[in-house]
């Protein structure tokens, strides 16, 4: 297992239990994609954090704003940090709708880090388009 495809329990403390959600608003298919799952959570169990907004706010979880900007970041509401497809896997637990997608993705062997493997060579990809838009100097 990769250090992207770790889950690492962050030691900062938390004042809001709920699952936070790391993701670059200046990316306009982020920012679809995430106000899709927005519109599904209805009972508001997940943070929205927009990290090109609000770039200071990736302290929470201890990592740099460059290494969450390049990868997809979840903090679980017990303090465990995702990157990359787990951490879609966070998000769609507490979605409705996708709660089947998060168990059937996970019970099938073998099947989450062949999508992290795909998902690093777009989120590499999504990068450097982002990277060639002059935000990487931010």
């Amino acid at each position: 297992m990769t250090t992207d495809q770790q889950t690492v329990t962050t030691h900062h403390p938390q004042q809001d239990p709920r699952t936070a959600v790391f993701f670059d608003g200046g990316c306009p298919m982020c920012r679809r994609e995430i106000a899709h799952y927005q519109r599904l959570d209805r009972s508001g169990r997940i943070r929205w954090l927009d990290i090109h907004r609000e770039p200071e706010i990736v302290a929470e979880v201890g990592v740099s704003w460059e290494t969450a900007m390049q990868r997809l970041h979840v903090r679980g509401g017990s303090g465990e940090l995702h990157t990359g497809v787990p951490a879609f896997v966070a998000i769609w637990r507490e979605l409705p709708g996708y709660r089947w997608l998060a168990r059937v993705v996970t019970a099938i062997p073998g099947l989450v880090p062949l999508l992290d493997f795909a998902y690093g060579r777009f989120a590499r990809w999504r990068w450097r388009r982002r990277c060639r838009d002059g935000v990487c100097a931010s």
